[in-house]
């Protein structure tokens, strides 16, 4: 099935889009016809096309900031991505956390990727790298805090458009912040890893991502599980990476990046432009195993 247009508290700029589309349509009647439905006013950057997505960076230019471990509470600093021209206005913000014993830079390849594509990124150390994933989901959202209030480039954030990934024990922080703060936008857990298996209470559009040769984090065990715990009404995606290991979405992959800008754009951006390559549904592939969604 193809990805459905959900009513959310927390997302109120639909309810305000379709009114303002309704007005509109009331006005024009008797009218021509409007050439073009009102696009969202969150869209940011060209058109997208397949090659625009699997790019290896996106159309806005960007810069880098590195955030000392002594300047913040709650997480081990990072690295923010982010775009330098704010002429289309504010962007949405993404948090992404590594795995267990590991350091931002395994997961550093995706914040040029992303904020290319107009998001601002950071990818943050923890506080210790033996971290479990429920410590990794709250400072996770201590550093999208931080991002977003205190930060150099907390003005190019719009604070209503937050983002969580990760990889590994990273991946399962990202689901425990989404089930912590449900006002987020999107969740994207990265081969996954975490002793809780029941997601029900998660209210965050989540794209999950296994890998069918991880030995670390099983998909049987734990991506799997995941998504099917997740509720049935909930915006939701599982991605199974064709003979990929653990450790497939530590270094640059084409089908990771592909899929992840999408789901970002489509619901943290709100951009339907993106739905073509969520739905229909990818087909298996040379890169896909599987490929599930609601």
């Amino acid at each position: 099935m193809c990805i459905r247009a959900r009513a959310s508290a927390h997302r109120p700029r639909r309810a305000l889009r379709w009114a303002l589309a309704l007005a509109v349509l009331g006005a024009g009647i008797g009218a021509a016809p409007p050439a073009q439905a009102a696009a969202s006013p969150y869209e940011r950057g060209p058109a997208p096309t397949v090659a625009s997505i699997e790019a290896t960076r996106g159309p806005f230019a960007i810069a880098q900031s590195t955030v000392a471990p002594t300047s913040v509470t709650g997480f081990g600093g990072g690295t923010i991505y982010y775009p330098t021209s704010t002429a289309e206005g504010t962007f949405g913000a993404v948090a992404i956390s590594p795995g267990y014993t590991a350091t931002q830079s395994s997961v550093a390849w995706l914040g040029p990727r992303l904020a290319s594509q107009g998001f601002v990124v950071i990818t943050i150390d923890t506080l210790s790298r033996y971290d479990q994933p429920a410590s990794r989901g709250t400072q996770l959202l201590a550093a999208l805090d931080y991002l977003s209030n205190t930060s150099s480039v907390r003005t190019r954030i719009d604070r209503n458009r937050l983002a969580v990934m990760g990889h590994s024990m990273g991946g399962g922080g990202s689901l425990s912040a989404a089930n912590t703060r449900p006002q987020l936008q999107a969740a994207i857990p990265l081969t996954g890893w975490h002793t809780v298996k029941n997601w029900s209470g998660v209210r965050v559009p989540t794209l999950v991502v296994g890998a069918e040769n991880d030995s670390v984090a099983p998909v049987a065990s734990h991506s799997e599980p995941f998504y099917t715990s997740l509720p049935a009404t909930l915006d939701k995606a599982y991605l199974e990476l064709n003979a990929a290991s653990h450790s497939a979405p530590t270094s640059p992959n084409v089908t990771v990046a592909k899929y992840s800008i999408s789901w970002l754009k489509r619901f943290v951006d709100d951009d339907t432009r993106y739905e073509q390559f969520l739905c229909p549904a990818p087909r298996p592939s040379t890169t896909i195993q599987e490929y599930r969604d609601t």
